[in-house]
């Protein structure tokens, strides 16, 4: 147990039974009444973002959560693949829940995935990835009035804008947590 006043970003702990994550939190102190702890906390079930406040000297569990790095290796129709490169346990996960991590994921790829007692919560995908561009509008020259990018599809489905020099076969780095380009691979 640990005193919420204790609690800093990037901690995990379980209140009324939900599992959160600390992002911020804000130590109000006045002269008439206890300090007050506003928690700014993102619930790891639902995604959800929202603010607690408790009152110092409330006690919540600290929540000490699993990461195993595993490999991305098939699309199963309903269900994407990942494997367990030291065990080959392999596990299948929804593809509802991974909307936003699957136009990143390419074969033998490597994710991080957070658990909490057997419980998969999150999938955390590498800072940058390296995809093959598969189809791309051709540079028209002298097509530098605005911000000299087109638009180009991506092995994975993924469509975003890359500078004028990037050709279909061509293989770049995408920042995952923008979508965006970020350099030739």
């Amino acid at each position: 147990m640990i005193n919420v006043t204790e609690l800093r970003p990037g901690n995990y702990f379980v209140d009324e039974d939900n599992l959160y994550r600390v992002i911020d939190i804000l130590l109000n102190k006045t002269a008439m009444r206890k300090m007050v702890a506003k928690v700014k906390v993102q619930n790891m079930r639902s995604g959800a973002i929202i603010e607690l406040a408790r009152n110092s000297g409330y006690m919540v569990e600290e929540a000490r959560l699993d990461k195993k790095i595993m490999q991305y290796i098939y699309d199963a129709g309903e269900t994407l693949a990942f494997m367990d490169p030291a065990t080959y346990e392999q596990i299948e996960l929804p593809k509802t829940r991974l909307e936003n991590e699957a136009p990143y994921l390419t074969a033998n790829g490597e994710v991080t995935i957070l658990t909490y007692n057997d419980e998969i919560l999150v999938i955390q995908l590498p800072a940058k990835v390296a995809l093959e561009v598969t189809e791309c509008e051709p540079a028209v020259r002298g097509d530098t009035i605005n911000s000299a990018m087109k638009d180009a599809v991506l092995e994975t489905g993924l469509k975003i804008r890359v500078p004028l020099f990037i050709n279909q076969g061509d293989r770049i780095t995408v920042d995952t947590t923008t979508g965006k380009y970020d350099g030739r691979a």
